[in-house]
């Protein structure tokens, strides 16, 4: 069941892939999918990821480190996303370099949380639940995040639904790294992991979607789904905690 919960929850990304189906304006679903993204993002990374990362640490050193070891992790995926945006080779499209660079980052935050809803399921069923349907909810504007540029850049649904697949998928392959080296798995590398991956969400936040929304001349439309982006996923959390 525990492997089930993490593969449904990572399936929610395909969710997102839909979206390319919307009819409208081309500049409008580009603006409005890669802000509101960017709005969830930047919610989960800077009210869930690092508050958690910060609690996981701090059973077992004291606050303050606990603080300064978050800090390192956070400046750390921040770093890293930047480097491997520079490291991805520049093509004729802008859109598929950002659908990629989404896709790699969204892996690895797929993979921890994979984890989290294997150990949390194989603890208490009811409680792997309710996280299952909290990752899903923020999975789907990430699937968006991969999907639209993809689609967008390429003309190709089968990419889009590939790249948003594989993606997802790496949920399922966190709940098997947690199954095969559960005992490995404590609280101090699981905070300094959500740590580094809100350093790279935020990245991916704030340096590209963000920006890349503001490209099609909707900059007051772009912040009003930005914000909206944030009000959807704070007021989805109060509704299932």
């Amino acid at each position: 069941m525990p492997f089930l919960i993490s593969f449904l929850a990572g399936c929610s990304t395909l969710i997102g892939y839909l979206f390319i189906f919307l009819n409208g304006h081309k500049n409008y679903v580009l603006t409005g999918s890669l802000s509101f993204a960017s709005g969830v993002m930047f919610y989960v990374s800077l009210f869930d990821l690092i508050p958690e990362g910060i609690k996981l640490i701090s059973k077992n050193y004291f606050i303050l480190f606990s603080f300064g070891l978050t800090l390192f992790f956070l400046s750390f995926g921040i770093i890293l996303s930047y480097y491997l945006d520079k490291f991805i080779p520049d093509n004729d499209s802008y859109l598929y370099r950002i659908g990629l660079i989404s896709m790699i980052a969204i892996i690895i935050h797929n993979i921890p949380e994979g984890m989290a809803t294997y150990l949390a399921s194989s603890y208490d069923l009811k409680l792997g639940y309710i996280l299952a349907i909290s990752i899903a909810l923020h999975n789907i504007p990430e699937g968006i995040s991969i999907s639209i540029p993809i689609y967008y850049s390429t003309s190709s649904k089968l990419k889009a639904f590939l790249y948003t697949f594989i993606s997802g998928f790496s949920e399922l392959i966190g709940s098997l790294i947690a199954s095969t080296f559960i005992s490995c798995v404590n609280f101090v590398f699981m905070g300094c992991l959500y740590s580094l991956i809100a350093g790279i969400m935020l990245y991916i936040s704030m340096c590209t979607l963000l920006p890349a929304s503001f490209k099609y001349n909707n900059i007051i439309f772009s912040i009003i789904i930005f914000i909206f982006g944030i009000i959807f996923i704070r007021f989805s959390i109060v509704l299932i905690k």
